[in-house]
């Protein structure tokens, strides 16, 4: 089963109201509950059969997933004549954010960097799945709105960027 159909299943539950969904695959077995006024938790666990294959891993391949940018602008309390002409770039995604490909390599992006469309600007890990998070819009990052190596919620802000 991809990610993106994961992430899919996820949105699906979360919108239908219903409280537990499973599903189980040859290689996966996936089980969302939502108690009531609750947030979507979901539990993933490997099916076992009579002859596991264990297969060692010698490297991380980065899965790329695009981010839709948001058409609307970002508005906060104390600011928001000056954030409302920034893009809000979101978590396509549940995860860990991270800033950087490692903890000895630079960041992606940081503030006042230029970014095009396809630029890669940060890395969510999710279910050991390390995802680059790329751009879709052209501008220049006004603000880094998640700490490094911190859970994110799907649709978190993580970054506002000035189009002009």
């Amino acid at each position: 089963m991809k990610l993106n159909e994961i992430q899919d299943l996820i949105k699906f539950v979360s919108k239908s109201g219903v409280s537990e969904v499973e599903l189980e695959t040859k290689e996966i077995k996936i089980v969302i509950r939502t108690p009531k006024n609750a947030p979507v938790v979901m539990q993933a666990a490997p099916v076992i059969t009579a002859a596991p294959i264990t297969t060692p891993v010698s490297h991380v391949q980065p899965v790329t997933t695009p981010v839709s940018e948001n058409k609307t602008p970002v508005n906060s309390n104390n600011n928001a004549s000056e954030d409302s002409k920034y893009v809000t770039i979101k978590s396509p995604m549940i995860g860990t954010f991270y800033r950087s490909a490692g903890p000895d390599k630079p960041a992606f992006v940081n503030v006042g960097d230029e970014i095009g469309t396809g630029k890669t600007v940060c890395i969510i890990e999710a279910m050991k799945l390390f995802n680059e998070i790329e751009s879709d819009i052209k501008g220049k990052i006004v603000k880094v709105l998640v700490n490094d190596a911190t859970p994110v919620e799907y649709d978190q802000p993580l970054f506002l960027v000035d189009p002009s």
